[in-house]
């Protein structure tokens, strides 16, 4: 993002990017998400109830829409006196493109050869040696 800001205006600092970022974010301009072991993401789909399904290959994030109801995720079945105004969901697997490339290199690889243990199976005479 950094990189399309100093595009379009000049020289900018990192620091700056995040700032503003953090500013449209207090504003509810934007959305901060952050998938576990993910970097920051900002959207600008703010105001509905929909969550993301994350790549667990590539990383690729991508919004869907809450699957029933206007907001069921903040009736939880216990909210411990908290007033919930906010609930994250992320769906994690893989994206089409990386199902269809581990489906290829399944299909191109030749199959691996089992190399088994030689059993030494004692003949009848040498049974008890």
């Amino acid at each position: 993002m950094a990189g399309a800001v100093r595009d379009e205006i000049g020289a900018i600092s990192l620091q700056s990017v995040y700032d503003a970022l953090n500013i449209l974010v207090t504003e509810g301009l934007v959305r901060r998400i952050q998938p576990a072991g993910s970097p920051a993401r900002f959207e600008d789909r703010v105001g509905d109830n929909h969550h993301h399904l994350v790549c667990r290959v590539c990383g690729r994030v991508v919004d869907v829409d809450c699957a029933v109801g206007a907001a069921p995720c903040l009736a939880a079945s216990d909210d411990n006196g908290y007033e919930i105004d906010e609930a994250e969901v992320a769906y994690w697997g893989r994206c089409p493109e990386c199902v269809a490339r581990s489906r290829a290199a399944a299909t191109s690889d030749p199959p691996l050869r089992r190399r088994g243990r030689r059993r030494t199976i004692a003949s009848p005479e040498h049974a008890g040696d």
